[in-house]
C-alpha cells in the first residue's frame, strides 16, 4: 500500500515537475511563445462603456479567442459567436453628444444608438461604403463609395451623390469621337445638302429642349487619370477638397525568390522599391458646391517653399544647379480639419524632402493659405504625435483654437494656436515626450501618455485644454498602455513590468484609483524561473550625454570576464524601459547568458525613441556613427566599473541591431571580438525609400552619407569572428543584402565569418526551429570566442 501511494504521488506530481524551469537552455526559451502564456491584445471598449473586449488565449488553443469583462464583474468570459456577429465596429464616428455612432462593417454602414442599444443598417449593397461621418447638422451621414462622396438622409433615407470624379471630361460637342476623315466628310455633307442642314438644326432644337427638362448634372471633377485621395467635405457641405496623385513612372521593384513552395518550383514574391526611386507628386483642389467651380489650393506662397536642405552645401555643383533652378519643393497637403461651425479650416502640409511641416489656415473661397506654425528640421521631421499618422495628433478644442504636437522645444509637446489671431501657446513642457494624445468628449481636457517620471516609465495624465500642471492618473510603475472608455469613466490598462509580461487591468478614471488585475496569463512553468528585472543605469558617452541601458550582472562571473552587448532593432525604438520588452526572446537569452557568467548590456543608443529630437536625429547622414560609439562607450563603462576583459566582448542584434553589429565588427575590431548579425542591412542604398531617405537623403544626392553608413564599404576591417544569419524570404531587408556582403567578404579573402540562411523565414522569424537554430549558433559563437 505504501509503495502504491508513493507511485501515485510521483504520477500526480510529474506534471508539476515537468513545468519547472531549472536551467535555461536555447531549446526551452525558443519554443512557441505559448509556453510563456498569451498576453491579452487588441483591447477595445463596447460603445456603451460597460464591457472591455480583448483577444486572449489562456487555454493554449491554436488561435486566440475573443473575451470580454464588464465593469461590474472582473471575471473574463468568452464571447459567443452570436455576440461577436452583432458587435459594432471598433472604429466609427460619433455625434456631438456622443449618443450615436455611425460605422462601417463588412462594406455596409450602420448606425447605433448608445442608450437603447438599437442598431440600424443604413446600406446593403455590393459596393464598399467606407469612412462614414455625421454631417455638420447631423441630419445626414456622409460616406465614401469608390472615389465619390454621398450623403444619406437619416430621416427618410434620401441618397444624394455629392461628387462625380471622372478620368476625362465628356466631349458633349457633335463629332467629339470622330477622327479627322469623318469630321471632314460630315462638314462636307452639311455644306452640300439642305436636308442634312435641316435635320441638324432640328436635332439641335430638340437637344436644347430636352436639356431644359433634365435635372442639373453633377459637375464632373476630372482626374486626368491621376489617383484620387483624401476626399473630404466641410460640415456645412459647401466645400469638397481632394488630392490628385500623379504616380511616378520608372519605379522598379525588387523580387524575393521563394525556394520552399507547395508547387516544388521557385516562386517570385513581388517586393518593394529601393531608396532613391522616383516619387509620386500631388496637387490639392477645392470644389465649391454652390458656385460649381474647382480651383487649386495655392502652395507657391508657403513660407520657405524654395528652401534648400543644408546638406547640399557639401555638393557645390548640385547647390549651384538647384539655386539656379529656384524650384518650389514638392509638398503633400493632408485633408482639411474643419471647425464645427465650418468657418475655419486647417491643413497640415509636409515637404516631400521631410525637412518641413507647416500648419496653415485655408481660405476655402480662394484656396490661399495663412501660416499658423512651421517646424523646420535640417535632419527630418518626426517624433511622437507628429509622424504617428499622416497629419499627427491634431484637432479643434473650439471653433477658433487648434491643437497639435511639435518638437519645437526639443521634445514633442502639445501646442494650441488661435487660428484667427495666430497666437500660439505651449501647453506642456519638459525633457519628456507626449506619446499619445486624446481630447475629451466635452473638449475641456486633454488625456495623454508621457514619460514624465523617467524616460522608461510611461504614465497616463490629464491636463486642461488651457494648460496647467499634468495630473497623473495611473499609479503602476512600468508600461501603461491605456484605452479610455467612450464615457471616459474607466481605463482599460495593458500593463507590464520588465520581468512580467502584459496583463489587462481596469481602473476608474480618477487619480489614485486602484487598478484591478483582470487577466493572469503567464504559465507556472514561466514563473518557476526567477526572471531578472534588469537594473536601468546611465553612463556618459564621449559627448557627455547620458545613455540609458539595461544592465544584467551575473552572481558568478565566468573567470574569462566576458560581456555581451545586445543591440535593439528598428533604430527609432525604446528598449530601455520598465515594461516587458518587445524583444522578449532576447530578454530570455540575456538571462541565459548571465546564468552562464556573462555580463550583458542593452543600450538605448543615439536615435532610440523616448529622449527627444536631438537624440532622435543624432544619426542624420551617418548611421553607424554616434549609435555605434554609444556601444563602444558602453563597453568602456563595463571594463572600468566591473573589470570586464576588454578582449572578451561580443555583441548581437537583428535588423538595425544587425547593421550595428556589422559596423562594430568592421570599424571597431579591437573592441568587439565576436558578433552575431541577424537580418542585417549591409548597404543602405538597397533599403526602402521612406525610412532611409529621411536619415541619409538619397544615394545620388548625398553619396557621402551612404558611404559613411553602409557596412559593405568597411568589410575589409573584419578581424574578429562574425556570424551572419538571414531569412531567405525577407521582404524587409532582402536576402540580397547579405549575399552581396558575402561576395564582398569572399573577394576580400576573409575567413573568420559564417552565414546561416533560413529558407522559410521572412524578416520576423516565425518557426521555433529557426529561432532555436539561430540562437544556438550565436551562443556557440560566444562560448567559443569570449571565454578563451
Amino acid at each position: 500500500m505504501k509503495k502504491l501511494f508513493t507511485l501515485l504521488l510521483l504520477i500526480n506530481t510529474g506534471g508539476v515537475f515537468a513545468q519547472k524551469l531549472d536551467t535555461l537552455t536555447i531549446e526551452k526559451i525558443m519554443r512557441d511563445p505559448q509556453w510563456i502564456g498569451v498576453s491579452p491584445s487588441n483591447i477595445r471598449w463596447s460603445d456603451d462603456s460597460k464591457k472591455i473586449y480583448f483577444k486572449w488565449n489562456p487555454e493554449k488553443a491554436d488561435q486566440d479567442a475573443l473575451y470580454a469583462v464588464t465593469t461590474a464583474n472582473n471575471k473574463p468570459q468568452k464571447v459567443s459567436i452570436a455576440e461577436q456577429r452583432d458587435l459594432t465596429a471598433a472604429e466609427g464616428a460619433w455625434n456631438k453628444k456622443h449618443t450615436q455612432k455611425v460605422y462601417e462593417k463588412n462594406g455596409d454602414l450602420f448606425l447605433t444608438d448608445i442608450k437603447t442599444g438599437k442598431v440600424i443598417q443604413l446600406t446593403n449593397t455590393e459596393q464598399q461604403e467606407e469612412s462614414p461621418a455625421f454631417s455638420g447638422d447631423e441630419t445626414e451621414v456622409i460616406f465614401k463609395q469608390g472615389n465619390n462622396l454621398y450623403a444619406l438622409k437619416l430621416n427618410g433615407g434620401r441618397l444624394q451623390q455629392l461628387t462625380n470624379f471622372v478620368s476625362a471630361e465628356k466631349n458633349k460637342k457633335d463629332g467629339g469621337s470622330l477622327n479627322e476623315q469623318e469630321l471632314w466628310l460630315k462638314k462636307q455633307q452639311l455644306e452640300l445638302f439642305d436636308i442634312v442642314k435641316k435635320e441638324a438644326k432640328g436635332d439641335k432644337l430638340d437637344s436644347t429642349k430636352n436639356a431644359a427638362l433634365q435635372p442639373a448634372e453633377l459637375k464632373e471633377l476630372v482626374t486626368g487619370g491621376n489617383r484620387v485621395n483624401g476626399v473630404a467635405i466641410s460640415p456645412d457641405n459647401k466645400y469638397v477638397t481632394y488630392r490628385l496623385i500623379k504616380t511616378a513612372n520608372g519605379v522598379k521593384n525588387a523580387i524575393v525568390p521563394n525556394y520552399v513552395t507547395a508547387s516544388g518550383f521557385t516562386e517570385d514574391i513581388p517586393n518593394r522599391s529601393k531608396v532613391g526611386r522616383p516619387s509620386s507628386t500631388s496637387e490639392s483642389f477645392i470644389f465649391d458646391t454652390r458656385r460649381q467651380s474647382v480651383y487649386p489650393i495655392i502652395t507657391n506662397d508657403i513660407p520657405g517653399i524654395k528652401d534648400l536642405p543644408d546638406y547640399v552645401k557639401d555638393y557645390p555643383k548640385e547647390l549651384e544647379q538647384r539655386k539656379k533652378l529656384n524650384a518650389d519643393r514638392e509638398v503633400t497637403i493632408e485633408r482639411p480639419f474643419w471647425s464645427a461651425d465650418s468657418k475655419n479650416a486647417v491643413v497640415v502640409i509636409s515637404a516631400q524632402d521631410n525637412k518641413d511641416r507647416w500648419i496653415m489656415r485655408l481660405d476655402p473661397i480662394t484656396g490661399k493659405l495663412t501660416l499658423l506654425d512651421r517646424q523646420r528640421d535640417e535632419a527630418w521631421i518626426g517624433g511622437p504625435g507628429i509622424e504617428d499618422s499622416a497629419a499627427g495628433n491634431i484637432g479643434w478644442t473650439d471653433n477658433t483654437h487648434f491643437y497639435f504636437q511639435s518638437e519645437a522645444s526639443g521634445y514633442s509637446h502639445i501646442y494650441l494656436v488661435d487660428v484667427v489671431s495666430g497666437t500660439k501657446k505651449q501647453l506642456t513642457s519638459g525633457k519628456w515626450e507626449v506619446q499619445t494624445l486624446q481630447l475629451s468628449n466635452d473638449k475641456k481636457t486633454f488625456y495623454f501618455t508621457a514619460n514624465i517620471d523617467h524616460p522608461g516609465i510611461v504614465g497616463f495624465y490629464s491636463i486642461p485644454v488651457s494648460g496647467g500642471k499634468p495630473v497623473k492618473i495611473t499609479g503602476m510603475q512600468g508600461g501603461n498602455d491605456v484605452s479610455l472608455s467612450p464615457d471616459e469613466k474607466w481605463l482599460a490598462i495593458r500593463y507590464s513590468y520588465s520581468n512580467k509580461p502584459w496583463e489587462l487591468y481596469m481602473q476608474a478614471n480618477k487619480p489614485g484609483a486602484k487598478a484591478v488585475q483582470i487577466t493572469n496569463s503567464v504559465t507556472p512553468e514561466f514563473t518557476s524561473y526567477p526572471w531578472r528585472a534588469p537594473e536601468i543605469i546611465t553612463f556618459k558617452n564621449r559627448y557627455g550625454n547620458d545613455v540609458y541601458a539595461r544592465q544584467y550582472l551575473p552572481k558568478h562571473p565566468d573567470p574569462a570576464k566576458p560581456a555581451v552587448v545586445f543591440v535593439h532593432g528598428a533604430g527609432y525604438l525604446q528598449e530601455v524601459t520598465y515594461s516587458w520588452s518587445y524583444y522578449f526572446r532576447e530578454y530570455m537569452f540575456n538571462n541565459m547568458l548571465v546564468d552562464n557568467g556573462y555580463t550583458v548590456l542593452d543600450i538605448d543608443y543615439t536615435a532610440s525613441a523616448g529622449y527627444g529630437r536631438d537624440w532622435r536625429t543624432g544619426i542624420y547622414r551617418h548611421m553607424g556613427g554616434k549609435d555605434l560609439t554609444d556601444q563602444v562607450d558602453g563597453v568602456k563603462y563595463l571594463v572600468e566599473k566591473y573589470g570586464i576583459n576588454p578582449k572578451h566582448v561580443g555583441l548581437y542584434g537583428g535588423s538595425y541591431g544587425g547593421f550595428i553589429t556589422l559596423m562594430a565588427m568592421f570599424t571597431e575590431p579591437d573592441v568587439f571580438a565576436a558578433g552575431g548579425a541577424i537580418r542585417s542591412v549591409t548597404d543602405w542604398a538597397h533599403y526602402n525609400h521612406g525610412y532611409t531617405s529621411n536619415i541619409l537623403n538619397e544615394p545620388f544626392t548625398d553619396e557621402q552619407a551612404y558611404r559613411k553608413s553602409s557596412p559593405i564599404y568597411f568589410a575589409n576591417g573584419l578581424k574578429g569572428n562574425l556570424l551572419m544569419l538571414h531569412g531567405m524570404v525577407d521582404q524587409n531587408v532582402n536576402y540580397q543584402d547579405i549575399i552581396r556582403l558575402t561576395q564582398k567578404l569572399i573577394e576580400l579573402h576573409k575567413e573568420n565569418w559564417e552565414l546561416a540562411s533560413y529558407p522559410v523565414e521572412d524578416h520576423g522569424f516565425e518557426q521555433p526551429s529557426s529561432w532555436t537554430d539561430e540562437y544556438k549558433r550565436i551562443f556557440k559563437l560566444f562560448e567559443q570566442t569570449l571565454k578563451r
